[in-house]
């Protein structure tokens, strides 16, 4: 799957998801740790990068920059993904995501 190139403020390409590939992506895997859509999609950003997420009833904090972080925000609140937290020490960050509802296959 071709992930599309865009210029970051350097000037450089860097390639950047969609919110429907990540979505894809999620759902054909039972469970996906958040290194893991980093890879996959060549997610570029320093390790304590966090996109905070407010849900209905808390926020949690997503391991990804704020464009790629916003696009698994809609996700989480469109119901589309669950979520695993690590609560070490208490800050609840997302570590992993996983489908919510069935893929149907054609």
């Amino acid at each position: 799957m071709a992930v599309p190139a865009v210029a970051d403020d350097g000037g450089q390409l860097d390639r950047g998801a969609t919110g429907p590939q990540l979505r894809r992506f999620i759902k054909s895997r039972a469970y996906v740790p958040m290194h893991e859509l980093r890879r996959r999609f060549g997610i570029n950003g320093h390790d304590d990068e966090v996109t905070p997420v407010d849900l209905e009833k808390r926020r949690v904090f997503v391991g990804l920059p704020d464009r790629e972080g916003r696009l698994l925000a809609d996700l989480l609140r469109g119901g589309d993904i669950g979520y695993e937290l690590s609560m070490d020490p208490i800050t609840p960050i997302v570590v992993g995501v996983y489908p919510m509802r069935p893929v149907t296959r054609p």
